[in-house]
């Protein structure tokens, strides 16, 4: 949502379709997984007095919505895109499965995943851990706001040290905050490596899949 406080900014629709252009062009096989929070947040709509299943699916649609913005764009830009999605809407997205999604990476499509994991209680982050290991990525890169794990939010703590690299036992011990534990486990179990990295700055995607440490690894 860029400067706006709810919605989509084209301008960052547009930063972001530019950045993974860029290392699509490098011959990277990209496969995205897109949070909704910007249109509708499950959880914060449970506190608010929606149902949570009804609130998750609402996030999940959300999800969708994002996900249709940044195939349009990515399109705009010369990038073929096929979107597929947790749950069925058709003939917005095809059906997800691990088949389906390494057939277009290997067709060199970008390949968007909407809808989560398509069951409610579930986050985001676990949608991107459970697709990061069906289509069997490399990496799962984890595009934020921070720029890596610290030893405290640096948001909050000027005072907080990076991490360069960091074990995923490590991330248990000292109880830091990558990703919600149902994601964070089914990495680990799968030997997933996380990477943590600002996506906000221009160029930063291309310099984490050229292997420049601007980040924190988790593996």
């Amino acid at each position: 949502m860029g400067e706006q406080d709810y919605g989509l900014d084209p301008k960052m629709l547009t930063q972001y379709a530019a950045e993974i252009k860029t290392v699509h062009t490098a011959g990277c096989q990209i496969g995205i997984v897109i949070g909704g929070g910007n249109i509708f947040r499950g959880l914060q709509g449970t506190a608010e007095g929606v149902d949570r299943v009804q609130g998750d699916y609402m996030g999940m649609m959300a999800t969708l919505i994002n996900s249709m913005a940044l195939q349009a764009e990515l399109e705009k830009q010369g990038v073929p895109t096929q979107l597929l999605s947790g749950i069925s809407v058709e003939p917005i997205a095809k059906k997800m499965c691990r088949s389906r999604a390494k057939k277009y990476l290997a067709l060199g499509k970008v390949v968007i995943i909407a809808g989560g994991t398509g069951n409610p209680f579930f986050t985001t982050d676990t949608g991107a851990a459970l697709r990061a290991v069906e289509i069997e990525a490399d990496v799962l890169l984890k595009g934020t706001r921070v720029d890596g794990v610290y030893t405290t939010d640096p948001e909050k703590d000027p005072k907080a040290t990076k991490f360069k690299s960091i074990t995923y036992d490590e991330v248990y011990e000292k109880r830091l905050s990558v990703m919600d534990l149902t994601a964070f486990t089914l990495c680990k179990e799968n030997q997933m490596p996380i990477y943590v990295f600002d996506m906000n700055k221009v160029g930063n995607l291309l310099k984490v899949v050229n292997g420049e440490e601007i980040g924190t690894i988790v593996l």
